[in-house]
């Protein structure tokens, strides 16, 4: 088989099952893992997949700024905001990090209860501008356009200040092995921080960023305390979560 007939069927396997694991490709091409990892690493530099351990699995979904991202699967995003929203209790200290779903769970959050939401996220301030129940704290930093975030060692040194009783987080990619992921290291540090000082974790996260993973690491996935998904993300990957500890609960889609 030539090299790039291999590297097509390697492409097709990671569509088909989202990652691929480098000794078992060996074996079933009858080849050296040396040479598949050689398939793996031209196929991560023509942007098919991101090389990890043992293996790679395809890359997280970039679509680009706040701006575009916030066009895109709106509804899967609404609906993952009604069950944020069922986590929220009266009283309760929320971080809401940015991310297009995030802008959507601000908007979602009940108006009956008071509530305390801290953000670096003007926009994530501007969908709770309705809620007279909810004081508002916007930290600052160096405001980054793409992310439509405030972030640097200003937004940091904030955060370490704030332990939040529940930290919606916003990720470009999740992976049971891999860990959660996000494509900026200033956003990584920061939502690290955030991580490591919240009581509870939630993520809703939409299903194309399921299995897949970005360049910089904020956590390992048992991190998380609930992971919200849709109800299109197989079976077998929610059953992987629970797995390693995970409460998974799925945002099925209203008819």
């Amino acid at each position: 088989m030539l090299n790039q007939e291999r590297q097509d069927q390697i492409r097709a396997r990671l569509s088909l099952d989202g990652r691929v694991i480098a000794a078992e490709l060996a074996k079933e091409f009858g080849v050296s893992e040396d040479a598949i990892r050689r398939d793996l690493r031209e196929l991560a530099r023509m942007g098919f997949c991101r090389r990890v351990y043992g293996g790679a699995l395809l890359p997280a979904p970039d679509f680009g700024g706040i701006q575009e991202r916030t066009t895109e699967l709106i509804d899967s995003k609404n609906q993952l905001a009604k069950s944020v929203a069922n986590h929220v209790t009266d009283g309760a200290t929320i971080f809401i990090d940015a991310s297009s779903t995030n802008i959507a769970v601000a908007a979602e959050l009940p108006k009956n209860i008071k509530i305390t939401v801290i953000t670096n996220a003007p926009a994530i301030a501007v969908a709770l501008t309705d809620h007279v129940l909810c004081k508002i704290i916007v930290l600052g930093g160096t405001f980054n356009p793409i992310k439509g975030a405030c972030l640097g060692s200003l937004a940091v040194e904030e955060a370490k200040k704030i332990y939040a009783d529940i930290l919606i987080l916003g990720a470009c990619g999740v992976d049971r092995t891999v860990g959660i992921t996000a494509f900026d290291p200033e956003e990584a540090e920061f939502k690290r921080c955030l991580i490591n000082q919240s009581s509870l974790v939630i993520a809703p996260i939409t299903s194309n960023k399921v299995g897949t993973v970005a360049p910089f690491k904020l956590c390992e996935t048992s991190d998380i305390d609930i992971l919200i998904v849709e109800d299109n993300v197989p079976p077998s990957t929610i059953e992987n979560f629970k797995e390693i500890g995970i409460k998974v609960e799925i945002s099925e889609k209203k008819l």
